[in-house]
């Protein structure tokens, strides 16, 4: 069964429950906002879930693991130099924008990415937390170091190599691996003192990142939702809207710009 807030959002138009998430940033100072795949898939980014999670008949488990790298490190290097072509490719989209936008607004604000393609920072956005790390930046498997990186284009695949000889891997979080706790101690924090909390293209079930919006939810936390479909958090949260992010967040924006 459906709460009565989520038959609300279902049942209103979008133009409402875009109002309403105008009324509710209008009186806010502190916001939260974590984006998930949805939001780089409208640039163009496989989400490598479903129909995207193979490349060259290999499935993003057999691939992006530590033991896959241990294996084979020159194939994994191969797919993420894939990757970053791919993701060099993109522009940031509307929904990026909109949310520099935002922390351009807000004296206190938090992005938190579960993305590892760096568009948020092209796009302009500050305070930003990568839970799940950043694809242009590697570190050493011999004495951690952390390292820029990006792939020539047209160049033999070569495997990265730290100053001290040891192997550079990505500095994303792998299927197995923990989450960098001061990220999610920051988050958490944060949350403390935020009054609203906004989710834009995430699925809600990548955990431990899916633990957060029912957190927020548990501390009072007014929430908001934009995704493409429903989530297990659509029933609960204050206002659910199932659409796109780069067409809901820039109107949810210039309505706040022009109602100041």
């Amino acid at each position: 069964m459906f709460n009565n807030k989520f038959v609300d959002s279902v049942l209103n138009s979008k133009e409402e429950s875009r109002h309403k998430c105008v009324d509710i940033l209008k009186g806010a100072t502190s916001v939260f906002v974590m984006t998930g795949a949805g939001v780089s898939a409208e640039s163009g980014v496989p989400t490598f879930r479903g129909k995207d999670g193979l490349w060259k008949n290999y499935s993003v488990q057999d691939l992006a693991t530590p033991n896959a790298f241990k294996r084979n490190p020159g194939l994994v290097w191969d797919w993420y130099h894939w990757r970053q072509s791919i993701i060099l490719k993109a522009q940031p989209n509307a929904a990026h924008y909109a949310l520099v936008e935002l922390e351009n607004r807000f004296g206190r604000f938090l992005l938190l990415t579960q993305n590892v393609d760096n568009l948020h920072r092209r796009a302009g956005s500050k305070r930003v937390l990568e839970i799940h790390g950043n694809i242009f930046r590697t570190r050493c498997c011999k004495c951690g170091k952390l390292l820029s990186y990006t792939a020539t284009q047209g160049a033999p695949v070569q495997l990265p190599q730290c100053d001290c000889g040891g192997l550079l891997r990505p500095d994303v979080v792998w299927f197995g691996e923990a989450i960098p706790q001061t990220i999610w101690t920051e988050s958490l924090e944060y949350l403390n003192t935020a009054q609203v909390a906004v989710f834009c293209g995430t699925s809600g079930v990548v955990w431990p990142a899916a633990a957060i919006p029912g957190i927020a939810i548990e501390r009072g936390i007014t929430t908001i939702e934009i995704n493409l479909e429903p989530t297990p958090f659509s029933s609960i949260v204050d206002v659910s809207i199932i659409a796109k992010a780069g067409d809901i967040l820039p109107e949810i924006v210039h309505e706040l710009s022009v109602s100041r």
